[in-house]
């Protein structure tokens, strides 16, 4: 069972890196708000890869949000800021895809490619743990 969940874990993991590749060629193409997507989902993936690790499983988007907030954000083993970025990510993708009339641009979108990498790297690091 263990190398089954240590190959599902790597699995979302890959799938995490490939999102944020993903989001940059959206991003040479200005298609902004499905960049915003894949950014989220680049960070989605990761967090449930973190939690795989440490033995919690969700079922919802929003699940996944509250247990790394729970287990990893206000616990301190996490700098506040990583739950800010996943919780800004979360609602700019609720916005993106189903708002409507609204558009993301560079100046919202390309910030967060930096702090998309960081917030991936951390997540790799902890798991490789």
């Amino acid at each position: 069972m263990t190398a089954k969940r240590d190959e599902y874990i790597k699995y979302r993991f890959k799938r995490a890196e490939e999102s944020l590749e993903d989001a940059l060629i959206l991003i040479e193409k200005k298609r902004w708000n499905t960049s915003i997507n894949r950014l989220y989902y680049s960070c989605f993936y990761a967090v449930i890869s973190l939690l795989l690790k440490n033995g919690f499983i969700t079922k919802t988007h929003n699940g996944a949000r509250t247990k790394f907030g729970n287990e990893f954000v206000k616990t301190g083993i996490l700098d506040k800021k990583y739950g800010k970025l996943y919780s800004k990510l979360f609602d700019f993708r609720q916005k993106g895809d189903y708002g409507d009339l609204f558009d993301f641009d560079d100046k919202t979108v390309l910030p967060l490619v930096d702090q998309v990498r960081e917030f991936i790297s951390m997540i790799k690091g902890m798991i490789e743990k």
